[in-house]
């Protein structure tokens, strides 16, 4: 997929642009070609190969980014001067090809170290949730945890921690209506969560989100690894805190008899994000985190694209590559949602590229969104999920998520992945308890300059180092490694307890 031309990367035999792999001066001679740079080009930006006429398609990864604004001259540089995005209307459900791998015979089945649930479910971290009904409990919540901070649960060596899920929601909503009904699936998604040996929930008292209707639309209620807690019922603060001290005391001692034992790779939901992107995270971490999820997927395991308006521009490859109608119509309808969401609020889903992005060499959302896409890497889609909505089937599927990391994380999480992997550019320091987060860094320079937040280099691909193929296998590996214990670079830095960030999608009263 990418050819290596030393100081460029021509992704596509079908492109009419190339990636610069370092800034190139006017009068470069770009390697093996005998193009000559008429501008300077910023390392990770797009040179063209050829004259490209106003109005004509500007191709990269094979598929249009956009159309040329003005006309283009061999070797020079693409970007917003003369590059813009124009967003094809027609949205067609017909369905693609696409097939999933077929099963792997036994003796080809992949294993991690996991933790089995009495019901079942498969673990991949052990922790101990509190978590607040509402902003109000929040504080409490935290004070809970914290006195389990340093030495505490040095008697309790194979308990990962207590983990206080503090929020700012859970009132001032509608009790009725999606933004509710979304934030409900966080919660519940959360403190129902494999990776949860047991969970305290906190409430006030009067908030909207009530502790008895929370347990009745979960089916949950009280038990040794279950508890509930109201601090204007049991006194107050202090009164509050010592007793939620003295429910988690109580759940320790059963939260560590557990043991890892060898689990199939199919048990493992990986949940798939990218933030602060590059022009390199569509040529190097993504396609290649794209690739490990194909080897996810052919072990009968499931893959989670979320981040719905970085895919706009690239949604005709997802449609492609659907299962059946049903699901292509899903996903268009979640397009068509967010195309009107982000109208009636004044926005448009076109400018989503950041600064950074920019600055990066990512020019339309298009460009962006068919190097998001690439995470998923080529399988069927088999369903699109609703925001937080429980994840069922296996093999590759989407959920409708804004593109902020945390509210999308949070979602795939509330929907069951017991691990995620993150691609980034020019860096991130993002957790997610109590799952596990792997960071992939694109580019070599970030990687170094960022090394103990990072923990894999997938820059090694533009580097000529490693190939794409080389770099999803040893993706692959390191996922079954972390989902076997092995702590990534955010847990060892504590990452994770302030990033649970549900999606308040409607109006605060």
């Amino acid at each position: 997929m990418v050819e290596n031309k030393r100081n460029t990367l021509l992704l596509d035999p079908k492109d009419n642009v190339i990636i610069a792999l370092r800034d190139l001066t006017e009068g470069s001679l770009i390697s093996q070609n005998s193009i000559i740079t008429k501008t300077p080009v910023p390392s990770g930006h797009k040179v063209s190969v050829c004259k490209i006429p106003a109005g004509e398609p500007i191709l990269k990864y094979g598929h249009t980014i956009g159309i040329a604004s003005r006309p283009i001259e061999e070797g020079e540089h693409v970007h917003s001067q003369n590059l813009k995005m124009v967003h094809y209307k027609s949205k067609s459900p017909a369905t693609g090809s696409s097939a999933a791998p077929p099963a792997l015979p036994e003796d080809k089945r992949r294993y991690f170290q996991g933790i089995v649930r009495s019901n079942g479910d498969i673990a991949t971290r052990n922790y101990i949730g509190i978590l607040p009904m509402v902003g109000c409990s929040s504080t409490v919540a935290r004070y809970i945890a914290e006195a389990f901070g340093g030495d505490a649960l040095k008697a309790f060596p194979n308990v990962d921690g207590i983990v206080p899920l503090v929020h700012s929601g859970g009132c001032a909503m509608a009790s009725e209506g999606e933004s509710m009904e979304a934030f409900l699936r966080c919660l519940g998604g959360f403190i129902t969560h494999p990776n949860f040996a047991g969970a305290l929930l906190v409430g006030l008292g009067c908030e909207t989100n009530q502790i008895d209707r929370f347990l009745n639309k979960w089916g949950l209620s009280d038990g040794p690894m279950f508890r509930t807690l109201g601090i204007q019922e049991i006194g107050g603060t202090k009164a509050a805190v010592e007793k939620g001290i003295s429910i988690v005391k109580g759940m320790l001692p059963l939260a560590d008899k557990v043991e890892r034992t060898p689990v199939p790779a199919s048990r493992l939901v990986a949940g798939l994000e990218c933030g602060g992107s590059d022009a390199y995270s569509g040529i190097t971490a993504n396609p290649a985190l794209g690739y490990a999820m194909d080897m996810l997927v052919n072990q009968g395991g499931t893959a989670i694209l979320s981040e719905t308006t970085e895919i706009y521009g690239a949604e005709q490859i997802l449609l492609a590559r659907t299962g059946d109608e049903n699901t292509a119509a899903r996903l268009i309808k979640k397009i068509e949602w967010w195309e009107d969401y982000t109208s009636r609020n004044g926005y448009e889903i076109d400018n989503n590229p950041t600064p950074g992005n920019k600055a990066g060499g990512l020019t339309t959302i298009a460009e962006k969104s068919l190097g998001a896409v690439a995470k998923g890497g080529t399988t069927t889609l088999n369903a699109v999920y609703d925001y937080a909505e429980q994840v069922r089937e296996s093999g590759f599927v989407f959920m409708d998520t804004p593109a902020y990391d945390l509210p999308s994380i949070t979602a795939m999480v509330a929907g069951g992945a017991n691990i995620i992997c993150f691609t980034t550019g020019r860096g991130s320091t993002v957790g997610c308890k109590p799952s596990p987060v792997i960071k992939l860094a694109s580019n070599t320079e970030m990687y170094e300059k960022m090394s103990d937040d990072m923990d894999v280099n997938c820059g090694v691909i533009a580097d000529g180092v490693s190939s794409l193929k080389e770099m999803g296998r040893k993706i692959f590996e390191e996922i079954l490694a972390t989902a076997s214990g092995k702590k990534t670079r955010s847990e060892i830095y504590g990452y994770g307890d302030d990033e649970f960030v549900p999606w308040q999608m409607g109006v605060m009263l």
